[in-house]
């Protein structure tokens, strides 16, 4: 049972975000009785209200929604969650264990009292906690490269996050910069409208959707490449840099062919290099970056292959994809204002932004060091980065397991500053 703080402004633990890694952490608190609040600028699992397009979709079947207490329980565990949905799973996942949050609440400093509390300014106010939790992701800032100044203020130009639907942009035609998971998407769901789509294709990765008989990803999990931790992933700590690969839950799941799409009629290019008035210049790698997403590609497959070969499964045969479209030539330099060209969608993705937070944990690029979300200053902790831990810790499928890790620290230390507590604390976080 929670105990009743003396002061309203001061509690054990204080998480700062509102989506799917702080309601987490605070499932996992209320489990232990460690009273808690939860500030949320906005509301509840914001970014995906208002960063997400209209089209948008899980890239991950529905069943790997595994919320700690909360496992995905729809009729459909191996379809993709739309962006309406993904809101109420996080509403519904609210509703059953009604957590102590509070949304409107902008945290502006993270810092250190003179009494060694943790003093965390907001807009409606200063609070103070034994212990924080900083929920807030990785996708924090909209990355928008200089080069976009080098367009006219006639010229609409939107971050892939502020991005909606074809029928928002000008009539025109439309340059997609960047061929991640949501740039490639974001250029399917115009190309798909009728729209003419121009797309700088980068070095992102891509995946099959499906392959001998099952969802890639259901053989990846299978594999345990969800559950791999970060030091035994032979990138090691570089992993958490890389790309997404491309694929889509649209329609039921498929894959996405940026061959295909140059077939009817999507112009591709290979990295965005200049702007110069309305010429736009592209580094000659177009071939090499689709060929090597390819290989990406095939290369899954193959790390499939040998597993259903060695665990003996009976899988059928499925021959392997043979590229439908090579470019005659390597496009070099485009005229964006005789193209017709009206609407730059940049789709580089996100940086994060803690200046916010005056402790020092932070490393040379500003990442926070940690160890599975513990950093070096006690008392404070991170939750629901891209591979905190593992390639789940980012997603409905890992984040469970990291927020019940934190739970046990957090438990422990809660013991030590409150010892008339600590034996019931300490069997609560043995018994997770």
């Amino acid at each position: 049972m929670n105990s009743v703080p003396t002061d309203p402004t001061h509690f054990p633990v204080i998480i700062i975000g509102g989506g799917q890694a702080g309601l987490s952490m605070s499932w996992c608190l209320k489990q232990r009785g460690i009273d808690h609040v939860v500030f949320e600028k906005y509301r509840m699992g914001e970014a995906w209200r208002s960063q997400r397009w209209d089209s948008f979709c899980l890239v991950t079947p529905n069943w790997q929604c595994q919320l700690p207490g909360f496992n995905y329980s729809g009729d459909d565990p191996d379809g993709f969650m739309k962006k309406e949905q993904i809101v109420g799973y996080i509403e519904d996942y609210a509703k059953s264990f009604d957590p102590p949050l509070r949304e409107g609440v902008a945290v502006t400093r993270l810092s250190k009292n003179p009494s060694g509390q943790f003093e965390v300014t907001t807009d409606q106010g200063v609070y103070t906690a034994s212990q924080v939790v900083v929920a807030t992701g990785g996708y924090q800032t909209s990355t928008m490269p200089r080069l976009a100044e080098r367009f006219p203020a006639h010229l609409t130009q939107l971050h892939s996050s502020d991005y909606k639907n074809p029928d928002a942009l000008p009539p025109g035609e439309v340059m997609v910069v960047g061929s991640g998971q949501s740039g490639c998407q974001i250029a399917e769901d115009l190309h798909l409208a009728g729209r003419r789509v121009h797309l700088c294709v980068g070095g992102a990765p891509r995946t099959a959707r499906r392959y001998r008989g099952r969802d890639v990803v259901d053989w990846l999990h299978a594999m345990g490449y969800y559950h791999m931790p970060v030091h035994e992933h032979p990138l090691k700590e570089r992993v958490r840099a890389k790309a997404n690969h491309y694929v889509t839950g649209r329609d039921g799941g498929r894959d996405i062919d940026l061959r295909r799409f140059a077939l009817e009629g999507m112009q591709l290019y290979g990295r965005l290099k200049e702007v110069r008035g309305s010429l736009l210049s592209f580094a000659t790698d177009l071939r090499h970056n689709l060929d090597n997403a390819d290989n990406v590609a095939d290369s899954i497959k193959n790390t499939i292959d040998k597993y259903i070969e060695s665990s003996a499964i009976d899988a059928p045969p499925e021959p392997r994809y043979t590229p439908v479209w090579q470019p005659a030539a390597e496009p070099q330099e485009l005229d964006w204002a005789q193209a017709g060209i009206t609407s730059v969608i940049w789709s580089m993705g996100f940086g994060t932004d803690y200046r916010w937070i005056e402790a020092p944990i932070f490393d040379g690029k500003g990442y926070p060091s940690h160890t599975r979300g513990i950093t070096s200053v006690p008392g404070i902790y991170f939750l629901g980065l891209p591979w905190q831990y593992t390639w789940g810790s980012g997603r409905f499928s890992g984040v469970a397991a990291d927020a019940q890790f934190l739970a046990q620290a957090i438990a422990a230390r809660h013991a030590v500053d409150t010892p008339d507590r600590a034996k019931s604390l300490n069997e609560l976080a043995l018994g997770s």
